[in-house]
């Protein structure tokens, strides 16, 4: 059994960044960024009251493997929170990324902010929207979801209702 923990960003994480930030991790997610938008992306990660939310860096079994978070944004008029996660290709298949989330739907029902996080994997990613599903989401449907800015992607809604979570025994 792998060990899973969040930590939160911090300046010594670039280089993480820059690991996710290849063709086969961003093959669902319109391609790498710029070398500068990953500095603009790392900086802003470090600022968590400018994203309302927190980024962190994922730890398994004592080593990064990859990226999670949650951030303020408003979906068809509501505020809630949304989610997204890097898992680098050695930690996949071995449960990382649902430890990971499920450690950041833990994080977000504490921030208390909002009642909802949403997750908006596309369509054809079957690893991620599987993660939602094994890590409690409840699929909404299919929508057109902007990412990154200017591109339409197809991309399933998944919906973690916060409120609930914290309700369960």
């Amino acid at each position: 059994m792998t060990s899973v923990r969040i930590l939160p960003w911090s300046e010594d994480d670039f280089g993480l960044l820059r690991r996710v930030n290849v063709p086969e991790m961003k093959e669902h997610l319109g391609g790498p960024e710029t070398e500068e938008q990953v500095r603009v992306r790392h900086a802003r990660y470090l600022r968590p009251d400018e994203i309302g939310g927190r980024m962190y860096r994922i730890v398994a079994d004592g080593e990064a493997a990859g990226t999670v978070g949650f951030w303020s944004r408003v979906w068809r008029d509501e505020p809630v929170y949304e989610s997204g996660w890097s898992v680098l290709p050695e930690f996949q298949g071995r449960g990382v990324a649902v430890a990971a989330v499920r450690e950041v739907l833990g994080a977000a029902r504490d921030h208390g902010r909002r009642r909802h996080l949403h997750a908006f994997p596309s369509v054809d990613h079957h690893a991620s929207n599987g993660v939602c599903r094994k890590a409690g989401f409840i699929l909404l449907g299919e929508c057109d979801f902007e990412y990154p800015p200017g591109r339409l992607l197809r991309s399933n809604d998944w919906r973690f209702d916060l409120e609930a979570a914290s309700r369960r025994p």
